[in-house]
C-alpha cells in the first residue's frame, strides 16, 4: 500500500499548515482559557474549502480524497483541537447526507454545509446513550403531517450553532437498535431548545451542548433513507469519523513531540541541556515511534476508504492505537516539562486535556477494541467453514 503523499496533497498539507500557525496559533491558550467559539477561523476554514474538501462537488463540495482530508486534521489538531472538533462534528453531519440523503434533501441541506453557509451537528449521543448507541430513548412519531420529535441529546458538537443537524430517534420502541430512524432538520425549529456550552476539560472552545427535543414537527420528507435503518446509517458514518479522530490523535501527539524536544533543547540542569539526559531521549524514541506507527495506521485506513475497499475495523484499530499513543505522548509531555507542564505557561497541559478525549469520542478504546476482536473472530469462523 502506498503512504506517501502526492503533490496535490502535500500542497494542502503546507497551505492547511500555514494557515494554522499564522491564523490559530497565536489565540489558541487564549480561547481554550474563556471559551471562546472560533467563529472567525471557522469562517475562514470555510472559505478555504475544508468544510467541504472530500464531498461532491455537484453539491459545492471540492470532490478531494478522504487521504487529503486526514492529512488537514492532523495540521489543524497540532495547533488547536477546538477547531479541529468543529470540523469534525460537521463532517460526521455532511457524510451522513452524502451517504443516505435523498437528491432534494442534499440540494437543500448538504449545499450550505459544503459551500460554507452553514455548519452541521450531528446528533446520536444521549445522557443514557453513548458507547450503547443503540439505547437511545429520543422518540419520532409518525402522523398523516410527518413526524413529531420528543427528547433529549447530550455532547453534541456543533450543536447551538449548527445550521443543519441529522438527529437519531427511535421510530419504533419495538426493535431496538433496529428500530432507529435518521432525520435531517434546520438549525432553528420550533420545539428545538439548546443548551449551553458545557464546562468541558478539553475543547473549551468548541461548541458542546445539550439539545431538547419538545414536539418538534417534520415533514415526512425529514427521514434521511429508510425508516429504521438509522443506526445502520449511523454505523457506516462513525467508521469514517474514526480515522478523522484517528488523525486528530496523532496531530494532538505531534505538538506534544515538537514542545517537548523544543523544551529540552532551551533547558538546563545539572549543568547540561535536558536533551542530554538518556531518560528523557528515551521518551523522545517512543513518542515518536508510536506517532509515526498512529500515522501509518491512520493512512491505511484513509487508502483504504478512498478505494472503495472494507475498513471499519481498521478505521477502529487507528482510532484505538493513536489515541492512546497521543495520551501517553501528552503524559510524557508533561513529565518532561516537570512543573512547568502543570500549569499553563506552557501548552503542554492543554494537550494532555485535549488528548483524553481521543480515547473517548467516536466510540471509547474499550469500544474499538470488541470490534476489532469481534471482527477477527468472525474472520476465523469464516476460514473454518
Amino acid at each position: 500500500m502506498e503512504f506517501e503523499l502526492n503533490e496535490e496533497q502535500k500542497a494542502l498539507q503546507m497551505r492547511v499548515r500555514e494557515f494554522a500557525d499564522r491564523e490559530l496559533a497565536p489565540g489558541a491558550a487564549q480561547r481554550d482559557a474563556s471559551g471562546e467559539f472560533p467563529a472567525e477561523a471557522i469562517k475562514k476554514l470555510q472559505e478555504m474549502g475544508l468544510f467541504g474538501l472530500i464531498f461532491p462537488q455537484r453539491y459545492g463540495g471540492g470532490g478531494r480524497d478522504f487521504l487529503s482530508y486526514v492529512v488537514a486534521v492532523e495540521e489543524l489538531a497540532r495547533v488547536d483541537a477546538s477547531v479541529t472538533i468543529t470540523l469534525l462534528a460537521h463532517t460526521l453531519c455532511a457524510t451522513h447526507l452524502d451517504l443516505f440523503a435523498s437528491d432534494q434533501q442534499k440540494e437543500r441541506y448538504l449545499s450550505p454545509l459544503l459551500r460554507g453557509e452553514a455548519v452541521g451537528a450531528w446528533a446520536l449521543s444521549e445522557p443514557e446513550a453513548g458507547s450503547d448507541a443503540g439505547g437511545i430513548r429520543a422518540v419520532a412519531a409518525s402522523d398523516q403531517e410527518g413526524w413529531r420529535l420528543n427528547g433529549r441529546k447530550y455532547f453534541i458538537s456543533n450543536g447551538s450553532r449548527a445550521g443543519v443537524l441529522v438527529v437519531m430517534a427511535k421510530s419504533d420502541s419495538s426493535q431496538g437498535a433496529r428500530g432507529i430512524s435518521a432525520f435531517v432538520l434546520p438549525g432553528e425549529v420550533r420545539g428545538l431548545e439548546k443548551g449551553k456550552n458545557l464546562d468541558k476539560l478539553g475543547y473549551r472552545s468548541s461548541d458542546t451542548v445539550a439539545l431538547m427535543l419538545k414536539d418538534v414537527r417534520l415533514e415526512k420528507d425529514a427521514l434521511i433513507g429508510q425508516k429504521n435503518q438509522g443506526f445502520q446509517q449511523a454505523m457506516q458514518v462513525l467508521s469514517a469519523g474514526r480515522i478523522g479522530m484517528a488523525a486528530m490523535s496523532v496531530g494532538i501527539g505531534r505538538a506534544c513531540l515538537e514542545q517537548s524536544i523544543d523544551y529540552l533543547q532551551k533547558r538546563s540542569a545539572f549543568g547540561l541541556k535536558i536533551g542530554e539526559f538518556e531518560a528523557l531521549q528515551w521518551m523522545v524514541a517512543d513518542m515518536a515511534t508510536e506517532l509515526d506507527a498512529a500515522r501509518l495506521l491512520t493512512l491505511r485506513a484513509a487508502r483504504l476508504k478512498d478505494r472503495g475497499e472494507p475498513y471499519a475495523r481498521e478505521a477502529s484499530m487507528a482510532k484505538l492505537f493513536a489515541s492512546e499513543a497521543a495520551m501517553r505522548a501528552a503524559l510524557k509531555a508533561v513529565q518532561m516539562h516537570g512543573g512547568h507542564g502543570y500549569t499553563k505557561a506552557y501548552p503542554v497541559e492543554r494537550y494532555f486535556r485535549e488528548a483524553k478525549l481521543c480515547e473517548i469520542g467516536e466510540g471509547t478504546s474499550e469500544v474499538q477494541r470488541l470490534i476489532i476482536a469481534r471482527s477477527y473472530l468472525k474472520d476465523l469462523i469464516k476460514t473454518k467453514r
